[in-house]
Formats: C-alpha cells, structure tokens, sequence
C-alpha cells in the first residue's frame, strides 16, 4: 500500500496545471498521459502507483466524452456486451499484471513503454490509413466478432498495465477490421476504452497503490482542461497539437532512458 505523499503548493499547481492541459489534448488528439504521468513521477510518486493514479484520473475525466458518443455506438447489443466484457477481462488481466511486476523491472520498462506509445501516436495516421485500405482490398463485410474480441482484449490487456495510447491503437485496430465511420470509431474508442481503464481501477484500489488526493486533484484538473481547452485547441492546427504531444512524447522516452 503506497504512503500518502504530501501536497506541497508546487505539486499542487503543477499536476493541476498537467492535468488542465493534458484533459484538453486529449479532448482534441490524445496524448495526455505523456504529460500526466511523468509528473506523478516528477512530484514522488512511485512508478506503478504513477499509473494507477493517472488511469484513475484520466478515466474520471474521460466519462462525460463517453457518454457523449454513446448515440454513435452503432452496433446490435449483443456485439457490445461482448466487446465490453472483453474490454473488462483485459482490464483487469492488464492490471493484476502490472500489480504483480516488480517496481524496479516495471521502472526499467517505462522508457521502453513511452517509446511503444511515442510511435504509436506518432505514426497513428499513416498507421490507420494502411489498416483501413487493407481492410478494403480484403472484405468490403463488416469483421466478425470473435476478430474484434481477440482484437479488443490485446488492447485491453495493454491498457490495464500501462494504458498510454490505448485510444489510438483502438481506432488503428477498429480501421483495419472495417469500421469506416469517424464518429462511430470513437465511440468505440471512448466508452470501450472507459470500461477498460475503469475496471482496472478496481484491482489498483485493493491494492492501495492509487494516491487519491492527487487522483482527486488531477481529475479535476483534467475535467476542467477538457471542457475549456478543447474549444480553444480545436482552432490551433491539428498538426501543431500533434507535433507538440510528439515532441513532449519523446523527451520524456529519452528523460526515462538517461535515468532508468
């Protein structure tokens, strides 16, 4: 069980101030937690409990985005329950994992885990416009389920132990088996990345690794950037937000490899 770790007035202000800019980035393109959860680290906190705070934190202020696509879940309800249980077995199975790594060789994979996620959201466009054409010249039909459970629970289970873009490799994954419809893919990707995060919660909340009162704080945070930053940050040019997550991305990986 992780200590309470003091608030001082500058862990204060800056895990507010991550959290405010991270629930903007990702309201707009994702990437948030590149920020997030290297300055739990930054403030104190250890690792494995870093991420379980920040999945904690980003799932609260993830919820209302959530419920705002669910008209966009186009799908029969026996599809969806079985992509959902899915997605909570891999959150779970992901989580219990990461409870069960050591701290000292879950600190040596973060630079490695950062890097996974730097590449992915780095090359997510060109990744998911390859998925999508291969995904043409092989059906024109929609995949089916047991394709997109297997699908659904690698990501899941990535996203119980790290989580760090988990909504791109989901809209990569959904493009490749065939779902064409933007609004539809994040859909999928907010409430079924939702059930993920918020079944891991669970495991980490018995362990006693979550640092609540950052949790608190950074939700909050997260919550408020997401609603504001999101209206501001959609007249920036999405290039420029990607090329900053990008770059914030990648210091960190090289931050993380100098000093693992």
């Amino acid at each position: 069980m992780i200590a309470p770790q003091p608030l001082t007035l500058l862990h204060t202000l800056l895990l507010f101030g991550t959290a405010f800019i991270a629930g903007g980035l990702n309201a707009v393109a994702g990437g948030g937690s590149f920020i997030t959860f290297p300055t739990l680290i930054f403030t104190g906190i250890p690792p494995i409990a870093a991420n379980a705070t920040n999945n904690t934190a980003i799932w609260v202020a993830a919820l209302a985005t959530a419920g705002a696509y669910r008209k966009d879940l186009s799908i029969q309800r026996r599809e969806l329950f079985l992509l959902c249980t899915t997605s909570l077995v891999g959150g779970v199975i992901g989580s219990i994992a990461l409870l069960y790594t050591s701290p000292d060789v879950f600190k040596k994979l973060i630079p490695y885990l950062l890097l996974l996620a730097t590449l992915i959201f780095t090359f997510s466009e060109p990744l998911k416009a390859w998925f999508q054409l291969q995904s043409q010249k092989s059906s024109s039909e929609s995949p089916p389920i047991i394709t997109l459970m297997l699908a659904q629970l690698a990501i899941a289970i990535y996203g119980g132990f790290f989580g760090a873009g988990l909504g791109i490799l989901m809209l990569a994954t959904l493009a490749f088996l065939g779902i064409k419809n933007i609004h539809t893919m994040n859909a999928f990707k907010a409430f079924l990345g939702s059930c993920v995060n918020g079944i891991a919660i669970i495991p980490f909340i018995f362990a006693g690794v979550i640092a609540w009162q950052q949790t608190i704080l950074m939700a909050m945070g997260a919550s408020l950037g997401g609603y504001l930053c999101a209206h501001y940050a959609r007249k920036l040019e999405p290039r420029l937000i990607r090329i900053f997550v990008v770059v914030v991305g990648f210091s960190m990986t090289i931050y993380f490899f100098i000093h693992s």
